[in-house]
């Protein structure tokens, strides 16, 4: 008997989560104001709650795209402050952890059974490592989409992501490329993103930081991550090209675009006066009312089913474990508490 690998973390909250699910984000101090002292439902919208007065020309979704070591993060922090917009940080693979306000990241059976270090070092591992990887990657942006959603629509302040989970496919189809995973493996999470990422508007910029993959690995090699050292530049190459010829013309379809050098990205006066003169008059954002904001809002806080709509139950062997080993996994994360 085997059983499908479920996101554990979020079926069995721990300690005061477990207590006010329903807060679990609140928690970990992400979108709080006294705009949001009570938790948001249907009771609020029937006395009169309305998301749209909150709204203004800044409450929008951006996110900062490019390669490994391009700046990514440097772009979209400076930027925040100069448009007074909430930063978001890259997810990593302990993302829950700062959700639920853990002290320290539980170890890697609790998050998504994978290393990001291993993937590094061993790209191509028997035990299924680096789909793992992408699979548990995903999730942890999709929930912390949700976290740019809820806040944008809970207080009015845009915010500045450095990479969302629309994007994730430039890494999947690189992985492929490189054969770090199967065939499988993208059917698999094609599969998943196309029945979970339907339930998000996509961002309403995009910007892209164009670094050479040449450049990119230079970078690497200065890091003081050991394990991202070596990392083939084939792998950045596919990357690369996956921005550029997949992704972006994609996302130009519903989000604006703005791509930058790595030396024009750096000058954030430029980058805001360019933001300035769009006209964002592209995409779903502009369809939404009080009725369709009142549903975004009630999914994007219920962060179990977010997480749930990625589970798939398909035997695939990468995230595929026995029973007896879940019920071992689900015992030891609940004697923890």
């Amino acid at each position: 008997m085997t059983m499908a690998l479920r996101v554990i973390r979020m079926v069995i909250p721990s300690g005061n989560t477990a207590l006010s699910a329903v807060n679990i984000v609140h928690k970990a101090g992400v979108h709080t104001s006294p705009v949001r002292s009570l938790g948001y439902g249907w009771l609020a919208y029937i006395l009169g709650e309305r998301t749209t007065p909150r709204l203004n020309q800044h409450s929008k979704i951006f996110s900062v795209e490019g390669n490994l070591a391009s700046g990514k993060g440097a772009l979209a922090q400076k930027l925040a402050d100069k448009l007074g917009m909430l930063y978001m940080p890259e997810a990593d693979a302990f993302y829950i952890d700062k959700m639920t306000g853990e002290e320290q990241p539980l170890s890697a059976k609790f998050n998504g059974m994978c290393s990001l270090e291993r993937f590094y070092t061993e790209p191509k591992a028997a035990d299924g490592n680096s789909y793992r990887l992408q699979h548990w990657m995903y999730i942890m942006r999709l929930l912390q989409y949700s976290d740019a959603i809820e806040h944008m629509l809970t207080t009015g302040q845009g915010v500045i992501l450095e990479r969302s989970p629309f994007s994730d496919m430039v890494f999947l189809e690189a992985m492929f490329k490189q054969g770090y995973i199967r065939k499988e493996c993208v059917d698999h999470y094609n599969e998943i993103k196309h029945i979970s990422i339907c339930e998000f508007l996509p961002p309403h910029l995009v910007i892209y930081v164009d670094q050479p993959a040449e450049e990119v690995q230079k970078n690497l090699k200065q890091s003081s991550k050991s394990f991202l050292h070596n990392v083939p530049l084939a792998y950045l190459k596919s990357i690369e090209d996956s921005y550029k010829k997949s992704y972006l013309p994609s996302a130009s379809e519903s989000s604006e675009v703005l791509a930058y050098d790595v030396a024009t990205a750096q000058d954030i006066e430029k980058v805001a006066e360019d933001i300035e003169y769009l006209s964002f008059e592209k995409g779903p954002w502009l369809e939404q009312d009080d009725v369709t904001y009142h549903h975004m809002r009630m999914l994007a806080q219920d962060k179990r089913k977010v997480a749930s709509l990625t589970h798939i139950p398909k035997f695939l062997p990468e995230i595929t474990i026995g029973a007896h080993e879940y019920d071992e996994t689900y015992y030891a994360y609940r004697s923890m508490f």
